[in-house]
């Protein structure tokens, strides 16, 4: 199993702000980047195309309210995986957030995947980061 861990981001928001925003899907698509297209939602789950890779689908699997969410592959999705959101309180209004992605892949898959999966974790952990400090 390979491991994609997100830089750790200080988010001027307290836990339970991020927990929230994360614990809901339709929140997700905002942090995506511009190459996931057929974004689904609902509640407990999403689906998306990574264009010219494939089509991946998540529900979540476990939530610790203020401090983590566990999200699993859901449906066809071409390897298994799952992606864990950490969130610590580092002071008042304040948060440490990390993200991990954890991905079953072939080792031609690992390397053709791995450094866009290694910047796809980064990219959603600093859009977090933007999107929860410009919020109101």
């Amino acid at each position: 199993m390979a491991t994609f861990n997100s830089e750790e981001v200080v988010i001027a928001r307290d836990p339970g702000f991020i927990y929230e925003f994360l614990a809901d899907f339709g929140n997700f698509e905002k942090l995506m980047p511009p190459q996931v297209t057929d974004w689904k939602s609902d509640s407990e789950s999403c689906s998306f195309n990574i264009q010219n890779m494939a089509t991946l689908g998540m529900r979540f699997r476990s939530r610790i309210p203020n401090s983590r969410i566990d999200i699993v592959a859901d449906g066809k999705v071409p390897f298994s995986f799952d992606l864990q959101c950490f969130i610590d309180e580092s002071g008042p209004d304040t948060s440490r957030v990390k993200l991990q992605f954890n991905a079953d892949l072939s080792p031609m898959l690992m390397m053709m995947a791995s450094r866009p999966l290694g910047n796809f974790i980064n990219i959603l952990a600093v859009k977090l980061k933007e999107i929860c400090e410009s919020a109101s």
